[in-house]
This record gives structure tokens, sequence and C-alpha cells, in this order.
């Protein structure tokens, strides 16, 4: 939606420099930045049919909870879930927020309105045994494809387990992260902030295997992983190689490549790891975030008590 239809020039102004912010002082992602722009500007656009004018910064300060479950309510008509109300609704919050901070006027509305509630749902890991099997370069070793995608598949794969990371994280990683036999890895997450991972001998093997392996030059600060052109590997096709030992492990639709990353902290926290430290590994900003697998592994623990113990 373009902006300069549905707002006046003062709001579109103060977009502009919502959005500078973000970048700048919250070093968002240019895709983050883009869902945030995209969200409020649907809000805005509704508003602008719902009030019959483009709003204004005054007419945004005389909104009220019911013009915002007008908006609310026109969304869920068109389809939208409760996840893409919350997202919106804190899209044009943080809008909200940064007018009252600058002195642009109060948005009183959009707080008063309840968020809507997402049912709980924790995450899917899979057991010590598939995972191991997930990274294991020589599970796919019948099909057809170069040896070398074989092991860039197994490699990152090994990296999302046995390091925690997101797919996003793995693909960005540079050969010269791996140049000496590291024995951690410094990871740029969300936010663009920084953080160390230990190695694993075994992650950095296959690694290392993928390398040698591969037929295209690797400079020291371009993507480690790439695609069968040459190109950034795209995280589709990490999806795709996971589908696929999907179909031979005979897992269930659940394990994805983001399930490794739940894996890799349940088994840590199985065994004993520091519930903080699990956080600083996964590069969570809140614990409360990293606290969910407490409840996965309280889960399996009663699977397992339900299912031996004489009189359950």
């Amino acid at each position: 939606m373009d902006l300069q239809f549905s707002t006046s020039p003062d709001v579109a102004a103060e977009i502009g420099r919502w959005l500078g912010y973000l970048g700048a002082e919250k070093r968002m992602s240019p895709k983050t930045l883009e869902a945030y722009q995209r969200d409020v500007a649907q809000f805005l656009g509704f508003l602008a049919e719902h009030l019959g004018r483009a709003p204004t910064l005054k007419a945004l300060a005389k909104l009220s909870p019911a013009d915002v479950r007008a908006f609310l309510a026109a969304r869920r008509s068109d389809g939208a879930g409760n996840r893409s109300l919350m997202r919106q609704l804190a899209g044009a919050r943080s809008f909200a927020r940064f007018l009252e901070r600058n002195g642009k006027g109060k948005v009183g509305a959009l707080a008063a309105v309840r968020t809507p509630k997402l049912p709980r749902s924790l995450p899917k890991p899979l057991t010590a045994s598939a995972a191991r099997a997930v990274t294991d370069a020589d599970m796919r070793a019948g099909e057809a494809r170069a040896p070398w995608v074989l092991a860039r598949d197994a490699a990152v794969l090994a990296l999302l387990y046995g390091c925690g990371l997101r797919i996003s994280e793995a693909l960005s990683l540079t050969r010269r992260a791996f140049e000496g036999a590291p024995d951690a890895l410094t990871v740029t997450g969300k936010g663009n902030k920084t953080r160390m991972v230990p190695l694993l001998p075994q992650v950095a093997k296959l690694a290392a295997d993928y390398i040698a392996l591969c037929p295209y030059d690797l400079p020291a600060d371009s993507p480690l992983f790439l695609g069968a052109r040459g190109g950034p590997l795209s995280p589709r096709i990490v999806q795709l190689a996971m589908e696929r030992l999907r179909g031979a492990l005979g897992l269930p639709d659940t394990a994805t490549p983001h399930a490794l990353r739940h894996s890799f902290a349940t088994h840590l926290l199985a065994g004993g790891g520091d519930l903080r430290a699990i956080q600083e590994l996964l590069g969570h900003a809140s614990l409360s975030t990293t606290q969910i697998y407490t409840a996965v592994d309280s889960e399996r623990l009663l699977d397992v008590y339900a299912s031996t113990h004489p009189r359950a």
C-alpha cells in the first residue's frame, strides 16, 4: 500500500523518521522494517476509509478504542488470525510510542485495546537419536546429488543442531569464520547482535569436508554455503533437504530445520544445562523466551513417567 494515498503529509513524514529510527537505533533488518511499514500502512489505510479522510497526527490522537476494534474486526473478516493481528498491533503501537516520545501526540486508543491471545504452543524437538541421524552425512549417500551438495547440507544441519543456530545465522557465516580450526564461532543474530557459540569437533569436520569438496571459490568474507550455481544458499534448499530426510527417517512434519535449534536447547536442558547459559547460546534477548524449554522438558518427563511407571 502506498502511504501517500492513505496518510496525510505530516503522518507520512513521521513514518519515514520512525523507520529510520528503527533501522539505525534498533538495528532492525530491512525485512523487519518492510513488515512494520506494511502493517502500519494497512492500519492507516483502514482508518482513511473508516474516517472518510487520510488520518492526520491530530486525528490519530483522537482515535477511540472502538476505532481500533473496528480495524481488528475488519482484519478478522478478511481471514487474519490472532498472530497476524498481534503483529499489526505491535507495529502500530511502536509507531505510536515513537510519536509520543517525539512530542507528536499520544495515540492512547492503541494501548487501550487488549492484544489478541495466542494458544501456547510448545516447541517440538527431535529425539537425540533422530537429530544425530539428520546431521549424519551418510544418511543421503544414495541420492543422485553431487557429493559436495550432500556435504553442504549435512554441515548446515549440523550447525543448526550442534550450535543452536537459526537458518539465517548459519547461512550468513563466512569462510573466514572456519579458518584456523576454531573451537567457537562468532554469530550475528537478530538485531545484528553478535554472540559466541562453541563449535563441536564433529560439526567443524562436516564444515571442513564441505569446504574441501565445494567446486567454487570461497572468498574469506563471502557466504560459506553456496547453491548449485555458486550463489548464496537459499533457506528453501535447506528446508527441502530436511523434507527428504524426514521421509527417509520416518519423522513427523514438525521435524523442520528450526526444530533442530529447539532440539539443541531441549537436549542441553535435559542434560543439566544452565538456563542462562542456554539463553546466551541461543541469542535470546529475554530469559522468558528460553524458559519455554523447561515446559518441553517437563512434558517429556511426564510422558516417560506415564509410559514406564507400573502404576501410571
